[in-house]
């Protein structure tokens, strides 16, 4: 299985306070804005990201950690690891489902549908 990326989700109402201190302090820029998820990368490392989420556009829970590969939905139900979104389409092109690790973290597992973007 091929990892493309790993991004840490942190939960916050505060997005326009999170643009402030990761694009203005540190020197991300936002990738991605979505109104509901805003996603930082870094401009000298592309794979250096990290997500801030309202909420989840449609999932119940928020996952903690994104972790971008090829398509692992069959190997987790295959291992009877809990899933707690379903395999999804999402309109905004990502194909994905949550799934808790050992520790209860909730994991967006996510891959691109057809070519993935660069990060």
């Amino acid at each position: 299985m091929s990892i493309r990326r790993v991004v840490p989700n942190i939960a916050s109402d505060k997005l326009d306070a999170c643009r402030d201190f990761y694009a203005g302090l540190l020197g991300f820029q936002v990738a991605m804005d979505l109104g509901w998820i805003m996603t930082f990368v870094s401009p000298s490392n592309p794979t250096a990201q990290l997500s801030i989420l309202r909420q989840d556009a449609s999932a119940s829970v928020v996952p903690q950690l994104t972790v971008e590969v090829a398509d692992v939905h069959a190997e987790a139900r295959r291992r009877g690891l809990e899933i707690v979104h379903p395999l999804t389409d999402e309109p905004w092109g990502v194909r994905r489902f949550f799934v808790k690790d050992p520790n209860g973290v909730v994991l967006n597992v996510v891959s691109h549908r057809g070519a993935a973007p660069s990060p």
